[in-house]
């Protein structure tokens, strides 16, 4: 009889570990950024926004001296690759032309206003080849502030009065770029 229930309590604790080793893996293949994907539809026409989703955890975001996004350098918007919008069709985002097409979006984070930069090289490892001369679009759109607190970066769409933006926040930053289909 001990023998049977040495052999059960064996059993019992090699499940738990196994089951403890399961999970454990599986959260070592967890991204500390994961993949976020947003899509808006009009029409026959559709922006999505495919990013890395970085969180604070304890960090500082959109300050001169921060370790995520500083203030005048140009930001991969997001983590891990470079940030990718894809239209359908073309629209126009803060006044600009965009035609159908993927392309990076990159910005440069500013206290008061946020370059946004749509460039043809699509594919970058966050922005360490960024090229200038790649670029489509550049234009410039103010900071807000979001009335909540956002951990992780998001980036979504917000239709307010007949209208659609792209909005892009972090911690209690946000900014809007407005779409025109």
């Amino acid at each position: 009889m001990k023998k049977l229930i040495t052999s059960i309590f064996a059993c019992f604790a090699l499940v738990i570990l196994l089951s403890f080793d399961a999970q454990a893996q599986e959260a070592l293949k967890q991204k500390p950024s994961p993949l976020g994907m947003v899509t808006y539809t009009f029409e026959d026409t559709y922006v999505k926004v495919t990013y890395g989703r970085p969180h604070l955890r304890g960090r500082e975001a959109f300050t001169e001296t921060a370790e995520l996004a500083p203030l005048g350098k140009i930001w991969r918007t997001g983590a891990n690759e470079a940030t990718e919008i894809t239209v359908t069709d073309t629209v126009k985002m803060a006044g600009e032309t965009v035609p159908t097409g993927t392309y990076s979006l990159f910005t440069i984070p500013g206290a008061k206003s946020w370059t946004i930069i749509l460039n043809k090289d699509v594919g970058q490892w966050g922005a360490y080849k960024y090229d200038e001369e790649n670029d489509l679009v550049r234009f410039e759109v103010p900071v807000n502030q979001s009335d909540e607190m956002f951990e992780p970066f998001t980036v979504r769409f917000d239709q307010a009065n007949g209208e659609v933006s792209l909005q892009m926040i972090w911690a209690n930053t946000m900014v809007s770029i407005p779409i025109e289909f």
